[in-house]
């Protein structure tokens, strides 16, 4: 198990994001106006991302609320607060410093103004607890 942690190529902050949102149900939506087809969608291309550009985005300065954001109190519903992984539901094909390309759709970040929200695996707890 140890040799096994030791070849991860992930770092830390990306580990600690596969783990968070692997304990999210790709069944059951964390946020109560997330269509669950939408949801599975999201969660499988947000656990792809992980995998294939999680090492990239630490590298780069991305963070989790810029990659998995939602609003803290009204979730998904609120677009204008959700990270760029959170919207729409597509497959990263790449990462940049300042932007993710979704084929000829590229989510940005840090454009002055724009809310950052909390990652969605915060927000679940959060409703879990209410």
């Amino acid at each position: 198990m140890l040799s096994e942690l030791a070849s991860d190529p992930l770092p830390p902050e990306a580990i600690e994001w596969r783990n968070a949102f692997g304990r999210l149900r790709p069944t059951s939506p964390p946020c109560r106006y997330l269509n669950p087809t939408a949801w599975a969608n999201i969660h499988e291309v947000c656990t792809d991302f992980i995998e294939s550009f999680g090492a990239d985005a630490v590298r780069l300065g991305w963070t989790a609320p810029q990659l998995f954001g939602v609003h803290p109190e009204h979730g998904t519903l609120r677009v204008d607060w959700c990270g760029v992984m959170m919207i729409g539901g597509r497959k990263a094909i790449g990462i940049e410093a300042d932007r993710i390309p979704f084929g000829n759709l590229t989510g940005y970040r840090n454009v002055p103004g724009v809310p950052v929200g909390i990652p969605i695996w915060e927000f679940a707890a959060r409703a879990q607890k209410a």
